[in-house]
């Protein structure tokens, strides 16, 4: 069977079986959407991602292109460049794309993915399906680029809707999704980011409802409020295909504080991570000096 139509379960047991042995198989048989099948240890690069300098990139004038962020990030050393959709020109084509691609190849780096808007909890109709068209768009895009990842988001539930009704529409707009990406090789990761991706549990549900093997996490180190943040993170990580980094975390009940990014890394290496972690600064200050200095810290946390 080809690997683009191999479903998720499907794809998860025949990646186990070659890891692991047959009595893998065995184990896997009864589960929907599994953890991403890893071979054992970890293996972290670092990117950045344009949404860090957002003020800069959307300064009218602007005072950034994303040109020259690409020269921050051969600046800063890094492996690779998260290219954020909202800064591109509205009117994109396939030259202008490839010329990127080849900027950030010029430079020693990997476009390391991209990250658009989306609302799949919108019911049938014209809205809903600019939203899946517009993902469709971007899986094109991402491919011009060699860009492997998209971020994605789920969406917030519409007036009336329940938990159920929101999640079972995300979870079919995904997949639709996911069938365009297995054409591209694109992989599509939903951020945990407010709505009804707000509480771990109920994301997961989402997750695991998804039959796709071009399809997983990104986790956002900065979007769960509950009281136990790492816990809730912990339990997202063994789903994650990307990483996004916040600096900072805000627990229910206490006030914004440092993220902890050695236990992070700690986190992402018992997961048996390889991929991107890509630092995604909102702090204030100027960006340059905070994303010179944060990149550093988290180089040195995940080295």
């Amino acid at each position: 069977m080809p690997y683009s139509s191999l479903g998720r379960r499907d794809f998860i047991r025949s990646s186990l079986t070659a890891a692991a042995g047959t009595s893998a198989l065995a184990a896997s048989s009864s589960v929907a959407m599994e953890p991403i099948p890893r071979v054992a240890g970890h293996h972290f690069k670092l990117s950045l991602a344009a949404y860090s300098y957002r003020e800069l990139l959307q300064a009218d004038p602007p005072q950034m292109s994303m040109l020259d962020f690409l020269d921050e990030c051969e600046r800063l050393g890094l492996d690779g460049a998260e290219l954020t959709s909202y800064y591109f020109p509205a009117e994109l084509n396939g030259e202008y794309l490839r010329r990127l691609k080849g900027d950030a190849f010029r430079r020693g780096l990997d476009v390391s993915g991209t990250a658009i808007r989306n609302d799949f909890c919108l019911p049938p109709g014209e809205r809903r399906d600019g939203e899946i068209a517009h993902v469709k768009r971007w899986i094109e895009y991402a491919d011009m680029m060699d860009a492997p990842v998209i971020r994605i988001f789920a969406g917030a539930a519409q007036p009336g809707q329940s938990f159920a009704e929101a999640s079972k529409l995300a979870a079919a707009a995904i997949e639709e999704c996911c069938r365009h990406a297995a054409k591209y090789g694109v992989f599509l990761a939903l951020e945990n980011h407010g709505g009804i991706t707000a509480n771990v549990d109920e994301m997961l549900t989402i997750v695991r409802a998804v039959e796709s093997p071009w399809f997983g996490v990104n986790m956002d180190t900065g979007n769960f409020y509950s009281a136990d943040v790492y816990g809730d993170l912990a339990k997202l990580a063994p789903y994650a295909i990307n990483v996004q980094v916040k600096v900072l975390i805000k627990p229910e009940g206490q006030d914004v504080q440092p993220a902890d990014l050695g236990r992070l890394a700690r986190m992402l290496r018992t997961a048996n991570y390889r991929g991107y972690v890509v630092l995604e600064l909102e702090t204030d200050g100027d960006a340059r000096e905070e994303c010179e200095k944060y990149v550093n810290e988290l180089r040195a946390a995940i080295a």
